[in-house]
């Protein structure tokens, strides 16, 4: 635990809880910073391991969703990153020649390119989630059950509904 005097050892229970007028710009806006700084915080924890490899976050959104979905197509990782043909490219050209993701062509289609990662990518991914599962562990527990819940529906709300059946695809792999 962090030194009582550090900001990061401020207890959940001096966090004021939302006020009944939590519609209000003032709480709108402190949720926001909230989930911001929570990102942020939470992605820095895998900055290190990732700058090693000489690789960025953009790789290890790439390297997430392809562990959760092998032989995930190149059209549908645009889709899931929501970036731009070009950055993936570059991203996956990256993961490509350092070994760590290994492409082949489509059953079905062979202009598709199906991306699976390498044993290597195994390894890397396993490595940066175990970060990230600490991090998320210790807030969840700190937390409790309801308040996850309640959680995962305020990030449910904000997906928009044409994506939703996207995201909750990835779901239970």
């Amino acid at each position: 635990m962090s030194a009582p005097n550090s900001p990061s050892a401020v207890p959940t229970s001096q966090i004021s809880p939302a006020s009944p007028l939590f519609l209000r710009e003032d709480e709108i806006r402190r949720g926001i910073e909230m989930l911001y700084f929570g990102y942020s915080a939470l992605t820095r924890s895998i900055d290190e391991g990732l700058s090693a490899q000489g690789l960025g976050r953009a790789h290890h959104r790439a390297l997430y969703f392809i562990s959760r979905q092998p032989d995930l197509t190149v059209k549908d990782l645009l889709r899931l990153l929501a970036i731009t043909k070009q950055s993936l490219g570059r991203v996956l050209n990256d993961l490509i020649e350092q070994g760590y993701i290994e492409t082949r062509q489509g059953a079905n289609d062979r202009r598709q390119k199906l991306l699976r990662l390498s044993p290597a990518g195994v390894a890397l991914e396993a490595e940066l989630f175990r970060a990230l599962r600490e991090k998320m562990a210790a807030a969840y527990a700190q937390a409790g059950q309801g308040s996850v819940t309640g959680f995962w529906r305020v990030l449910e709300g904000l997906i928009p509904d044409q994506d939703r059946s996207m995201v909750f695809g990835l779901r239970g792999r």
